[in-house]
């Protein structure tokens, strides 16, 4: 980073959420400018704060910043050169048997927070099991869900620090997992890739369409009116 930019960014004050959430723009090309240590640490902070299922935390995200896996993962995904430019891309995993792991930590870090009390656990540890066997089929679709919205919390957050993102949903789950390591782990499923970096594009709000056109009142027919 130069200095120039160095000092823009350490002038930039976080964006309050909604104007986050107004300015985001998927971004394809991407300056070479490295992101700090201390604000990818911050990145991660605040993207591990989204919820989830039963709080289980369920997502597995994998940050690829060496070359060579930036240039495996771009392979993986149809050769977009965003993966290359961007200085960091989080790959976002889902365990669709995280529920049914070893859930110890969790419990014991709601209890010392205050957060749950001991009743609330001991229902956990016997809802969350009938839970998971429930979804039968389902559990690896209610994983990715946690996922996005780890996803989603990302690029909110690097949006509000001065940094750019774009959603990746081209690419290849095989090729995705072997070059993160997870080939021979069948439970896991990849959710979405997200470049994370400074953007080298202008992007333009390309608008919305009429809230009566998708947004509906109790039912579907019954468009929201204002």
């Amino acid at each position: 980073m130069n200095p120039i930019t160095q000092e823009l960014n350490l002038q930039t004050q976080p964006l309050d959420v909604p104007t986050a959430i107004l300015q985001r723009r998927s971004i394809k090309t991407f300056k070479p400018d490295p992101i700090s240590p201390e604000q990818l640490k911050q990145l991660v902070e605040l993207t591990v704060a989204a919820p989830s299922s039963y709080n289980i935390q369920d997502w597995r995200i994998i940050l690829v910043q060496d070359k060579a896996q930036k240039t495996a993962l771009s392979e993986a995904a149809w050769n977009q050169k965003q993966v290359l430019e961007a200085p960091v891309t989080f790959v976002f995993a889902a365990d669709a048997k995280g529920g049914e792991k070893d859930l110890t930590p969790i419990y014991e870090q709601g209890l010392q927070s205050g957060a749950w009390a001991e009743n609330v656990v001991n229902y956990f540890k016997t809802a969350i099991p009938q839970h998971q066997t429930s979804l039968g089929n389902k559990r690896r679709e209610y994983a990715i869900k946690d996922a996005m919205i780890a996803a989603t919390h990302l690029v909110l957050a690097a949006e509000s620090l001065g940094l750019s993102t774009c959603f990746m949903n081209g690419w290849i789950e095989d090729k995705v997992k072997a070059v993160i390591g997870a080939t021979d782990d069948p439970d896991l499923a990849i959710a979405v890739l997200v470049p994370v970096g400074y953007a080298a594009e202008p992007r333009l709000n390309p608008g919305r369409l009429p809230f009566s056109y998708n947004i509906f009142v109790d039912r579907v027919g019954n468009p929201y009116q204002v």
